[in-house]
Formats: structure tokens, C-alpha cells, sequence
């Protein structure tokens, strides 16, 4: 096995050891493995038109027995779009959208797993009882001063996303001292809250894209092995975004060939879950990435 250039084997913090399981509605589920995110977009303004099925059972059917065949053991299925600059959706669309689709996934794949991508307490809350597992929230908890005590209650898995701002002004907010430092901190504090309130398992996701300049994603992205420190299991998400397409000069829709890079690089500094929307292709990285480091 080679080394990175001027790296271990494998980047990892022996020091902070992070949690390798999580209980989900009574099974143990393992991070040891990369797991992939199967991104389900229920709306209809997605930046990446290929995830979106809004509003139809039979397109949530095709692009959900896609993921599962490619490889997907976790479906993210959001009512509203957080692209920067997207329109408001109300709580009742949120709902409509998400609800019937979470209610049909878990009635035709009981095995899976199914997250919701929300800020919304109640969209949480009827996301849980009709079939979700997970609650993935790109604003932990700023957004809904309902949304922490709710998980808690529910007792699932959060996923908490660093972001300023809301998806209508985020580009606006940019400006740090030291990204780097800043935003451990505010996980830090956050999973310390998060312990308060009872929530047992969090997964931590850097917010790619979301309040950051193009710049600031590629740093957060090569100092990506320090999130390590905050000992919880860490999602990446940079399928397609501006950040790819804007440093090749592409579409979105041609950022397929940079997404797959920087999964690989991700994995290498400790990614445990990729969002994606492209899962074949991610399954392809994680295998030749199981196969460098066994």
C-alpha cells in the first residue's frame, strides 16, 4: 500500500477516535465502511436537475430503485431547495412534497434508510412517524428553535450542517476570522448542546458550499482530516456543486468527473458518508478506495 504524498497511509487522528456505530431504530449500523447518501430531490428548482422528482411517485420510484441498485444504503429526500438563492417554501408544501414520498419508500424498501433533509421541527416530526430514520438539518438547529428538542424526542440521527444565514442569504456571509478554527468550534459547541438535550447520535457535515467563497471549500476540504477531532462520523457533500463546476469552468451537469475526484479525496481524509447524486459512480470510488486501504 502507498502513502499519500507527504501523508500516512490514511489520514486519521488516533488521538479522537471517532464513533464507528450508530443505533437506528434498533439496529447497529457501522461507519468502519464508507457508507453513500442517494440525494432525492422532491423539488422542482434543485440546482441539479438529474436528482429532481417532484411530486411523482413514479419518478421517486425510478430514481430510488437507481440508488439502491448502484449501492446507496441511505436515501435523502429534501421539499426544499437550499441552492443558494432559492425560493421560499412553505411548511404545508414542505410537507406535501416530502411526506407521501418517505410514507412509499419505507412501505416498498423497509430496509433502507431513510433521511430527511429538513429545518423544519414538524417536517421532522411527521418525516419520523411516517417512516424516516434520520433528520438531516443544514442549519442544526438555527433555523427552527423547535428542531433540537424534537430530535431529541424522536431519538434519531442528526445530521447538523454548518451554515450561516438561510439559503436565501448565505453567499452573503462569508466573511471569517479563521473558517478553519471557527467552524470547529461551532461544532464543538454544538455537539455539546446536542449531549444537553439528549441526542445520542450525531454526524457532522462541513456545509460545502453553503455561506463559504470558492476559495474557503477547497481549504476546508484539505484540512478535512481535522474534523476528526470532533470524534462523530462525517458526511460530505460536493456532489456537482459551484464549487467543482466554477474551478473547472463547467455545468453542473458536466461536474460528474470533478465530483468523483473529490470523493476520493474526501475518503482519504476521513469522509464515513458521501452525499451523492451520481451513486454508481460513488460506489466505484468507495470500492477502488476499499481496495487501497483494506
Amino acid at each position: 500500500m502507498f502513502p499519500l504524498p507527504g501523508k500516512s497511509s490514511k489520514i486519521e487522528d488516533k488521538s479522537f477516535p471517532q464513533k464507528n456505530t450508530l443505533q437506528i431504530d434498533g439496529r447497529l449500523i457501522s461507519w468502519d465502511r464508507p457508507q453513500l447518501m442517494g440525494i432525492v430531490n422532491l423539488t422542482p428548482d434543485s440546482f441539479f436537475e438529474g436528482s429532481r422528482a417532484e411530486k411523482s411517485l413514479e419518478k421517486v420510484s425510478k430514481l430510488v430503485k437507481s440508488h439502491i441498485s448502484y449501492g446507496a444504503s441511505i436515501l435523502d429526500l429534501g421539499g426544499y431547495s437550499s441552492r443558494p438563492g432559492a425560493a421560499e417554501v412553505s411548511l404545508q408544501e414542505e410537507l406535501d412534497r416530502v411526506i407521501p414520498a418517505v410514507k412509499w419508500i419505507s412501505s416498498n424498501y423497509p430496509d433502507i434508510l431513510i433521511s430527511v433533509d429538513t429545518f423544519r421541527a414538524k417536517v421532522a416530526e411527521e418525516s419520523k412517524y411516517s417512516g424516516a430514520h434520520i433528520i438531516n438539518d443544514i442549519s442544526a438547529g438555527e433555523l427552527d428553535e423547535d428542531m433540537i428538542q424534537t430530535v431529541a424526542k424522536l431519538q434519531v440521527p442528526y445530521i447538523a450542517m454548518h451554515m450561516r444565514g438561510n439559503p436565501q442569504n448565505m453567499q452573503k456571509k462569508t466573511n471569517y476570522s479563521d473558517i478553519l478554527g471557527e467552524i470547529l468550534y461551532y461544532f464543538a459547541e454544538k455537539l455539546e448542546q446536542f449531549k444537553k438535550f439528549g441526542i445520542k447520535d450525531v454526524i457532522i457535515d462541513p456545509g460545502f458550499g453553503f455561506a463559504k467563497t470558492l476559495e474557503q471549500n477547497y481549504y476546508l476540504l484539505q484540512n478535512l482530516h481535522q474534523f476528526q477531532s470532533l470524534s462523530s462520523p462525517l458526511m460530505v457533500g460536493v456532489s456537482r456543486k459551484s464549487m467543482i463546476s466554477k474551478a473547472l469552468n463547467v455545468e453542473a451537469s458536466e461536474a460528474l468527473n470533478g465530483t468523483t475526484a473529490l470523493n476520493m479525496f474526501a475518503l482519504c481524509h476521513g469522509a464515513n458518508i458521501l452525499r451523492v447524486h451520481d451513486v454508481k459512480e460513488a460506489n466505484e470510488t468507495v470500492k477502488l478506495f476499499n481496495t487501497l486501504y483494506p
